[in-house]
């Protein structure tokens, strides 16, 4: 059952009423509703187009995190065959909330990580809603240092409102956790591309998406924090988070024009939980195209160009998005 969101509400009457139709014309074969459902239905595409033409920041923020986008498995199973996932950071435990193996891409050997928010309740808490501890953090850094002796190039699939801010995990590092891998991330002497999925949150986000080719799903955001946390520290009232999005310059347009991230990937009309199959499909064909611009390069130039690629955000004229 598709599940709308608040301003979508429109089109949810729209395609509620084709939905009566149909169920109509199937218990009464003699109600012919074939012409009223066709302009209904060109009704409600419309209305769709025109609402995702001209979203709000706030209003990308909730179809980031709609509950129905693809998440970071969907992706693998999608994209990725012969697929190994390892687990355990060989310190403390497995974090589910981080998803970490090999497989391969379009036929070449892949080092996958991923942040898993899950798709239903019991799914949900097994993946922390994609809210990873110190020992997420120190998987990945095991599989990318991994990965880097046998020079396999490594994919993150970033998904995630923040690291974990559990007591625990603040007892077990997780700020050295983050920075240890941000650091692995930059030091890696083979190709890495990062893919903003829907929520990149923080450091929770960097320490996987300190990437050569960092991507951005059209309709997901990058921030320092989130807009209900930014409201709630400024303004001491998470209700201005709206006006906090806004601010905050968040959307994959905003981080296009900044030059924080190097290319932005379309969804469909009505965000990628309308079509999850095509929009992976069209993540994949970027993943592809990104990794390709980086084959051919050694190990120094690598680290190289990641290295200018961030020392240049803030110093370079900001670009128009695409």
């Amino acid at each position: 059952m598709r599940s709308y969101l608040d301003f979508e509400k429109p089109v949810a009457e729209l395609e509620a009423k084709v939905e009566e139709l149909r169920a109509m014309a199937a218990t009464d074969n003699a109600v012919s509703v074939t012409e009223e459902i066709g302009r209904l239905e060109s009704k409600a595409a419309q209305a769709l187009k025109e609402l995702y033409g001209e979203l709000t920041p706030w209003q990308k923020t909730q179809v980031a995190r709609h509950p129905q986008r693809p998440h970071c498995l969907d992706y693998v199973k999608g994209l990725i065959t012969d697929f190994v996932p390892l687990a355990g950071d060989r310190k403390f435990g497995d974090d589910a909330a981080i998803i970490a193996g090999f497989g391969r891409f379009r036929g070449d050997s892949v080092c996958i990580l991923g942040h898993e928010k899950g798709s239903d309740t019991e799914s949900r808490l097994k993946h922390n809603f994609g809210m990873a501890r110190p020992e997420g953090y120190r998987k990945a850094v095991r599989l990318m240092e991994m990965a880097d002796r046998f020079g396999i190039p490594v994919l993150s699939l970033v998904d995630t409102a923040g690291a974990y801010p559990g007591i625990g995990a603040e007892e077990r590092g997780q700020a050295e956790a983050i920075a240890r891998s941000t650091d692995v991330c930059l030091s890696l002497g083979v190709p890495n591309v990062a893919v903003i999925l829907g929520e990149g949150g923080s450091g929770g986000a960097i320490a996987l998406a300190t990437a050569n080719k960092v991507l951005m799903l059209e309709h997901a955001i990058y921030s320092v924090i989130s807009p209900e946390g930014a409201a709630s520290i400024l303004w001491r009232d998470s209700s201005k988070a709206q006006d906090a999005a806004t601010n905050m310059k968040i959307t994959a347009q905003d981080m296009i024009r900044f030059g924080v991230i190097d290319g932005i990937i379309a969804e469909p009309t009505g965000g990628a939980h309308r079509d999850p199959g095509e929009t992976i499909a069209s993540a994949g064909d970027a993943i592809a195209a990104a990794f390709a611009e980086l084959s051919g390069l050694g190990r120094d130039a690598v680290r190289k160009a990641r290295r200018d690629k961030f020392l240049a955000i803030g110093r370079l004229p900001a670009k128009a998005a695409g």
